[in-house]
């Protein structure tokens, strides 16, 4: 019976890309050429969801990792250079953020540690949420921008974070370009020193070293591959320390994201309608032809009942009645909303950024143990001042609203009187009366919005600002055109009259010619510092342990898609190993390379490379007494090869001695023989691997019978996942996939129904062609999208990745 049990096959309209497994369920991500991102189910390959490409996040997807937990995807997009983190159940977007360069790699990985300082460390975590209360969710009205603070992920901070164990994607590009996020959010260092393009990437999972496989031009202008192994003993060493900063950065992140969130909902509450009589009263001003105030005239209004011509036709013929009654009603519903935001969101979301801050702070007083990690407490210092300011302009701003929302208040139910009367309309009771304190507020709010507002307008050309809220609210360098009066405010007076006050530290600045924008810049500027700090230290702290020169790139593979070329990489987190498998198709085609080093780069380890020979007979072992037929010895290239497991190599063969059929072969290869051998590999560094082949050991392999015949597709690459025992085999045309379970061999029946199907998948296989050139000519992809979504049912429901095929759900 053939070993690995086929469970899906399909034909996919668009070339694939990128592919990977999740590391806990069995789904697969794939990402095509048209910009898409597809999540697939184990079972019959079903879609569980798509994610188109849009202007936000971008067309051209560049790489794919997995959170360890399975729970978030991300992936990296070329055309603006970006970074998106992806809910996997839901396919939404939870956060994303700006990188230098289109990132060409990225992994995921998970520190394994059993030291028992994390758990003491952790214990604090949970501390916040015993003084400071929960941030309100922004209303869904206004959650348009992200989703990060939506009404069904009230607590994403704690989501995005995970577990309390630390995990960082690495992300690598051009130019050397590599940076490490804890948790994906927050950037814990900037690597320098590397050179070349990152094709892939490995960070241990003891965090004491980094694997890089890069590609440089030579001066012949050919590709060559290098393996750099990275000493990032710092992040080891210092392991407590760097979980508790980053969990601490995290939370700033996405307070500082969520503070945004909460000014962009103030922006929208606040409506261009309150700007009506401002202009108005501007047009006023520019048409009328007496020399006379506008406070003047409408001083007149209130005091004698008598308005001007020009008066009148402003209020009759362009407020209106009806239209000065909805600016009242705007006014006071955009004034109460933005009040609201102020109260439960900026000042809530300060409060609890000042808190985590002073925290920081007090771990950056500790040298000992957090000095090594850049932490610097006068940046910090700067940062908590900041954030003071902004708190103090937002409660400016609410000073602001409530005595607006008492002027206009009166100034329009005066006017709406005066123009009940002009137009003779019937005066109801209750607003007819008006007390001489009444006269008395309208006429120092005319005095004040009116006279001043003359002054700017001829002195500026600008217009009336009688609305005051919205100018702190513009996102401008300006100063507020009608700054607050703080000359009869007494603790401003006691303040400037005290010599020790006046310049005292303790005291935050607070700018009070600032909008509420510009403050939020100087608050968001000062963090930043106190945040890029750390990764600098951290980033020049990793120095380059040993660069290896293994081969030239042939000709023929320049347009192979870069994720699924050799080199690859896996860490034995047991052992302690950096496994780097490769082939050199133009020197030895017969032959897969295995490179190990240790983790610790001050730690040596014999044997560090070995050849597979791919001549062995296809169904023999190397204890077998008897050989295997003759039909099965043959001698095989690799095109793929992954590590399956610590102990285990996954990869796709092809007979080198068929020419016209080319048999494509998926074997599973037992390492636990190979991996010991007593002849030692001596490395010239001078020169590249494939020019020193001769003195390399030379293993055989021992298959049994873990190998399977690849029918009617010409199988090229794989990605496998041994937590889970699954496999995806994808066509050389990068259209056709199939999958596998790995643990199970096929029943008889289901060879039967294989047989039964054999006639559609070569039907399949004689598409590939067809549908390429289709493609280029942009006919045929509806249709066979169209077939694909038909298999699709529940798409984008909770409950869709309830696997049937024994896997767990999200």
């Amino acid at each position: 019976m053939p070993a690995f049990r086929q469970v899906g096959e399909k034909q996919l309209p668009n070339p694939i890309l990128y592919m990977a497994w999740s590391p806990k369920r069995d789904l697969i991500a794939l990402a095509n050429t048209a910009g898409e991102l597809l999540l697939h189910r184990l079972a019959n390959f079903q879609r569980v969801w798509s994610l188109p490409p849009n202007e936000n996040t971008g067309k051209e997807i560049t790489s794919l990792a997995w959170r360890p937990d399975g729970k978030i995807l991300a992936f990296s997009v070329g055309d603006t250079k970006q970074v998106v983190l992806c809910d996997a159940e839901k396919a939404e977007i939870l956060h994303l953020f700006p990188v230098d360069y289109p990132a060409s790699c990225m992994h995921w990985m998970e520190v394994h540690d059993d030291s028992s300082t994390l758990s003491s460390f952790s214990e604090s975590e949970d501390e916040s949420s015993r003084f400071l209360p929960k941030l309100p969710t922004l209303p869904k009205s206004y959650s348009t921008t992200s989703k990060i603070f939506s009404e069904e992920k009230s607590d994403e901070v704690t989501n995005l974070l995970g577990e309390v164990r630390l995990n960082i994607l690495v992300v690598g590009g051009p130019s050397g370009f590599v940076e490490l996020y804890a948790y994906g959010l927050y950037k814990i260092a900037t690597l320098s020193g590397i050179s070349g393009t990152c094709r892939s990437l490995g960070l241990s999972s003891d965090l004491k070293s980094l694997s890089v496989i890069t590609e440089m031009r030579s001066t012949k202008d050919n590709t060559e591959i290098h393996y750099v192994q990275l000493d990032t003993g710092l992040l080891s060493s210092c392991l407590p320390e760097l979980t508790k900063m980053a969990r601490k950065f995290t939370h700033i992140s996405t307070l500082l994201q969520y503070l945004r969130l909460s000014l962009t909902c103030m922006c929208e509450a606040w409506e261009d309608i309150l700007m009506q009589m401002d202009l108005r009263l501007t047009k006023f001003v520019q048409e009328k032809n007496t020399s006379t105030q506008v406070q003047d005239e409408f001083l007149e209004l209130l005091l004698w009942g008598h308005a001007s011509p020009e008066l009148q036709a402003l209020l009759m013929n362009q407020l209106t009645v009806k239209g000065l009654k909805m600016l009242g009603q705007s006014i006071d519903s955009s004034y109460s909303s933005i009040q609201k935001l102020v109260i439960s969101h900026l000042q809530s979301g300060s409060e609890a950024l000042l808190y985590h801050l002073s925290e920081v702070k007090g771990m950056a007083l500790w040298k000992q143990k957090f000095q090594p990690l850049g932490l610097d407490p006068a940046a910090i210092e700067d940062a908590i001042v900041a954030v003071g300011s902004f708190t103090l302009k937002a409660s400016e701003l609410l000073q602001v609203i409530d005595k607006s929302m008492k002027n206009f208040k009166a100034f329009f139910r005066w006017l709406y009187v005066a123009m009940l009367r002009m137009s003779e309309d019937h005066v109801p009771p209750e607003l007819n009366k008006m007390t001489q304190k009444d006269l008395a507020f309208v006429a120092d709010f005319l005095s004040e919005h009116f006279s001043a507002n003359e002054e700017l307008f001829d002195r500026k050309g600008k217009y009336f600002n009688v609305e005051r809220v919205g100018q702190y609210l513009k996102d401008e360098d300006e100063d507020l055109v009608s700054p607050p009066n703080m000359e009869g405010n007494q603790w401003v007076t006691f303040v400037k009259q005290s010599t020790h006050l006046k310049d005292s530290p303790l005291l935050f600045p607070t700018y009070p010619k600032k909008s509420l924008h510009f403050v939020k810049r100087m608050m968001e500027g000062s963090i930043d510092l106190c945040l890029q700090k750390p990764a600098e230290v951290i980033g020049h702290s990793v120095k380059q342990a040993v660069c290896l020169r293994l081969y030239t790139v042939p000709e023929s593979s320049e347009n192979t898609p870069r994720l699924f070329e050799l080199p690859s990489l896996w860490n034995d987190k047991k052992a302690g190993m950096h496994y780097v498998v490769f082939c050199m198709p133009e020197i030895s085609p017969s032959k897969i390379y295995i490179l190990r080093r240790a983790t610790d780069p001050n730690r040596s380890v014999p044997n560090g490379l070995v050849a597979l020979n791919l001549s062995t007979p296809l169904n023999s072992s190397i204890d077998d007494e008897t050989p295997a037929p003759s039909s099965t010895d043959s001698s095989y290239s690799c095109l793929d090869a992954r590590f399956y497991d610590d102990e285990t190599l996954t990869v796709v063969l092809r007979s080198v001695e068929d020419d016209e059929n080319k048999m494509r072969i998926l074997a599973q290869l037992p390492l636990n023989s190979v991996m010991s051998w007593d002849e030692e590999f001596t490395w010239d560094l001078t020169l590249r691997l494939e020019q020193q082949t001769e003195g390399i050991p030379v293993q055989g392999l021992a298959w049994g019978n873990q190998s399977r015949e690849m029918d009617n597709i010409k199988a090229q690459f794989v990605a496998v996942n041994g937590i889970r025992k699954v496999a995806c085999v994808l066509s050389a045309n990068l259209r056709h996939v199939r999958v596998f379970e790995m643990d199970a061999e096929e029943e008889e029946e289901e060879e039967e129904r294989a047989d039964e199907s054999q006639e559609m998948s070569s039907d399949q296989d004689r598409l590939e062609d067809t549908m390429t050139s289709q493609s280029e000519a942009g006919e045929g992809g509806d249709g066979a999208r169209g077939a694909e979504d038909a298999q699709v049912t529940g798409q984008g429901s909770g409950d869709i990745l309830d696997d049937t095929a024994g896997s767990d759900t999200l």
